[in-house]
């Protein structure tokens, strides 16, 4: 086994899967990923209804569970995360959506000079495959598929029309010129399949490229050093020790939630945090673990007689075995599903200067993530904040690497973000109310008798949790509380990078799993000091305008 190498990089998640793809493009280097999980190519992931598979088991998941929040009356939340080739980008709902514009141009804002939108768009273009739209926001020659969805489900035309009743604009783009607008999501799918970051990027080249070796089943330990500069790592593979050596740089990549574990692990952090477990110092860095943000969100759930839902019938099974016929024939049909079809992007308030809720319309009955199930059929409806002000944290639980970190979202902790989804949960049942759905609904579980103010936010505190994408625990910037550098370099060492979700300075306005790639495209061109960015590729004519308040 090799075990020196020009880059290491520690994660084969979403961003760990394009940095590794495309540094290996570069035949005079040589390239090693270092994965947790598995290869990424099983059935579950390949077929994308296989997404329920992130949300009752570990099947390629690491399956974590929250501190108890006191903003959810003291429930822990759930945390799926991807633990496979591809990362969370292997289980999640495929949904393509990179934010709004302010979201990057607040980044810029902050200091993180390179990071406005006219500066990251270029790479959502490079990485992206297009299948139906061609202009100036999107890309066609990019390695990650992007297509519409191919279930052809009748519900699209019903949520469209309610969206109408209910005076809603009507968008065919979430990510182009306008992303205001109730519309039907396109997906990371190639052909009716997923097309996760490790298919796009990773996969292809395995076993082709001489200079890129990928290790499964490797959990790293901690990061070595030699004084401040980053030399290699120690990972466990197959109940063994190894030392694998780092010639110019360590790429972390592990996630929003563990390369800020990994990092205190190796001796890099908050000196009290590092103290409480013995560990020595490398580097004391404040900001690691802090700054933790996520999207808080809150589903409807409703039975339907439909059969154009997924539920659990017989009538329902008789029709799923013809549908999986339809799969194996054409890619299409209700196996193709993302579950998660139709979504939104809406202002609780006139005076907006974006969006500040996300919908994501939901062709099944979703109940505790899935963990609980209901006989019959359904439709949901998730709502979430967008830009919640309340920060949490992830800090260590022991010394030891195989013990999850604690993870505090601190759901409403701010009680603004309470008052917010109130007004995002009225809007959401508005919509649902609307003929074109109401009709199709025989019974309202959870929100029948849900009416004033003060019920509506009982509610939320019983039922909210995430919607899976945490993000900036290990942030982005110039102040003391900053991580990384703007040019992804953790502060005060050499040889370390970070490129992942953690880097995120604030929270997108949106799913994260593109931004996520959007950063590990940009971040190649960082460590090879030369860009694939032609100048002068900007977005169109928009109108630069004041990004948001920090």
């Amino acid at each position: 086994m090799n075990k020196t190498f020009d880059y290491i990089v520690v994660g084969g998640g979403s961003s760990g899967c394009v940095v590794a793809g495309r540094l290996s493009e570069d035949t005079s280097v040589s390239v090693c990923v270092l994965e947790a999980g598995g290869n990424g190519r099983d059935a579950v992931v390949t077929i994308p209804t296989g997404a329920v598979a992130m949300l009752p088991t570990t099947l390629n998941n690491w399956a974590f569970e929250t501190m108890p929040q006191p903003g959810l009356n003291g429930r822990k939340g759930y945390q799926p995360r991807g633990r496979t080739l591809g990362g969370s980008s292997a289980i999640n709902a495929m949904v393509y959506i990179r934010g709004h514009r302010r979201d990057y141009d607040t980044w810029a804002g902050l200091g993180n000079l390179g990071w406005s939108y006219d500066e990251v768009l270029p790479y959502f273009r490079l990485s992206e495959h297009n299948e139906h739209i061609d202009n100036e926001w999107h890309g066609r020659d990019g390695p990650l598929w992007v297509s519409d969805l191919r279930t052809g489900n009748p519900f699209h035309a019903r949520y469209l029309e309610a969206a109408r009743q209910a005076g809603f604009p009507l968008t065919d783009d979430f990510n182009g010129a306008e992303q205001e607008g109730v519309g039907i999501y396109q997906v990371n799918q190639k052909h009716g399949e997923r097309c996760s970051a490790a298919r796009a990027y990773l996969l292809p080249h395995i076993g082709r490229r001489d200079n890129l070796s990928v290790e499964t089943h490797a959990q790293v330990r901690r990061i070595l050093f030699d004084g401040t500069r980053a030399v290699g790592v120690e990972v466990l593979i197959g109940g063994s020790l190894h030392t694998f050596l780092a010639r110019r740089e360590v790429v972390l990549a592990a996630g929003a939630l563990q390369t800020p574990q990994i990092l205190m692990l190796s001796g890099v952090g908050p000196a009290a945090e590092l103290a409480r477990f013995g560990i020595q110092p490398v580097t004391h860095l404040p900001g690691v673990g802090k700054n933790l943000q996520d999207h808080p969100d809150f589903i409807f759930g409703y039975r339907t007689r439909s059969l154009d839902t997924m539920g659990l019938s017989i009538r329902g099974g008789l029709r799923m075995l013809r549908e999986i016929r339809r799969f194996r024939r054409e890619r299409r049909g209700a196996l193709t599903s993302n579950f998660a079809e139709g979504g939104a992007f809406l202002k609780t308030r006139a005076e907006l200067l974006a969006p500040d809720i996300q919908l994501h319309f939901v062709v099944a009955l979703v109940d505790d993530h899935g963990r609980k199930m209901h006989l019959g059929h359904g439709l949901s409806c998730h709502v979430c904040l967008l830009r919640p002000r309340s920060r949490g944290t992830v800090t260590l639980q022991s010394s030891r690497p195989v013990d999850a970190p604690l993870i505090d979202p601190a759901f409403f902790q701010d009680t603004q973000d309470l008052d917010d989804m109130v007004a995002g949960f009225k809007m959401t049942r508005r919509l649902m109310q609307a003929p074109a759905l109401a009709d199709w609904i025989t019974q309202d579980l959870f929100t029948a008798n849900v009416s004033s103010d003060d019920e509506i936010r009982e509610i939320l505190r019983q039922r909210t949790d995430t919607v899976y994408h945490p993000v900036g625990t290990c942030k982005m910037g110039v102040d003391e509380d900053a991580v990384v550098d703007p040019q992804l370099r953790v502060r005060g060492l050499h040889g370390l990078r970070i490129v992942d979700a953690s880097i995120m300075p604030t929270l997108i306005g949106g799913n994260t799993n593109a931004p996520t790639i959007m950063i590990a495209e940009k971040a190649v061109d960082l460590i090879r000091g030369r860009s694939r960015v032609q100048p002068g590729i900007r977005a169109g004519d928009i109108p630069s305008e004041p990004s948001f308040p920090v």
